[in-house]
């Protein structure tokens, strides 16, 4: 019971992070093309891994550092779809769509990982999870419907797409986070994602002249986006996943539109329509009536 509320308490500390991570792309995006961010990101978020891999005692890490040959696709699987792609497509759609809208719709990441993870993993698809699910559509239904704009259906349809290829990787990444420490994997999956996008982001600053990357309104946010919600969300995403089922970690999600919605309207000036009030409450209460449930019954 003990270390299920740490895991619980772990994972709204994840997710309220990614929630803040909108609104730090969002801001950082006005500056910068997407690469550019990608790489800094993952250059900031692979020094500071690295430093607590050396720092760390050998004797309390509980589970191998060393990856086996034949896992090798799951960390490339890892960085290339989880933190290349999905991200990726996240940006773009909080650039179109604004950090609140994305914050929102990838809270629609339960849908997808419940479903993949009976299909794939064989986890048993409960009536609480069932009703987290149904919540999510029927508050993902509201949001677009609501906001139908054009400007704003490319964003949500990236949104969505960083929602799928996010899903994917979870579920399949979680059969090797239950086998290997998840800093390790954490910290090789964002090498790989520092090399994939260091090309990119040297062709946008190549054709890009001018971007104020020295700054320190730039290079605050950037870290930030390196260090807390990319290296430390990330492991402990992965610490999440090892300790509980991936449709389990997936209803806490929601948890990211309260941080965003309220850093968005303080920070950002965002507006907030009523259906996205009502698809926001819908998603929520899912969450928090799967969430809250399965603590009392342990």
């Amino acid at each position: 019971m003990k270390d299920s509320r740490r895991v619980y308490l772990l994972l709204i500390l994840t997710t309220a992070l990614w929630g803040s991570l909108y609104v730090a792309n969002k801001f950082v995006l006005g500056y910068l093309p997407t690469f550019t961010i990608l790489f800094f990101r993952y250059l900031f978020a692979a020094a500071s891994l690295t430093i607590i891999l050396r720092a760390r005692n050998p004797q309390h890490v509980e589970k191998p550092v060393k990856i086996g040959r034949k896992d090798y696709k799951y960390v490339v699987l890892l960085g290339l779809g989880g933190y290349v792609g999905s991200i990726m497509f996240q940006q773009l759609g909080t650039k179109i769509a604004g950090a609140s809208m994305a914050s929102l719709i990838n809270s629609m990441n339960p849908i997808f990982i419940v479903l993949l993870a009976v299909l794939i993993l064989h986890e048993k698809l409960t009536v609480k999870k069932a009703v987290c699910v149904a919540c999510a559509v029927a508050g993902a239904a509201f949001i677009v419907g609501g906001n139908a704009a054009v400007g704003n259906a490319a964003g949500v349809l990236l949104s969505l797409l960083s929602v799928l290829v996010w899903s994917v990787v979870s579920v399949l990444v979680r059969r090797v986070t239950q086998h290997y420490d998840p800093l390790t994997l954490t910290t090789y999956g964002i090498y790989i994602a520092a090399v994939v996008t260091l090309p990119l982001c040297i062709y946008e600053i190549a054709t890009t002249p001018g971007l104020p990357l020295l700054q320190p309104k730039i290079l605050l946010p950037l870290l930030y986006i390196g260090t807390l919600c990319t290296a430390g969300a990330h492991t402990l995403w992965n610490y999440c996943l090892s300790k509980m089922e991936a449709s389990t970690c997936a209803l806490f999600y929601p948890i990211q539109p309260l941080t965003s919605v309220v850093l968005g309207i303080l920070l950002l000036g965002e507006q907030v329509t009523p259906s996205f009030l009502a698809g926001a409450a819908l998603i929520v209460g899912g969450v928090l009536y799967s969430s809250l449930g399965g603590k009392k019954r342990a």
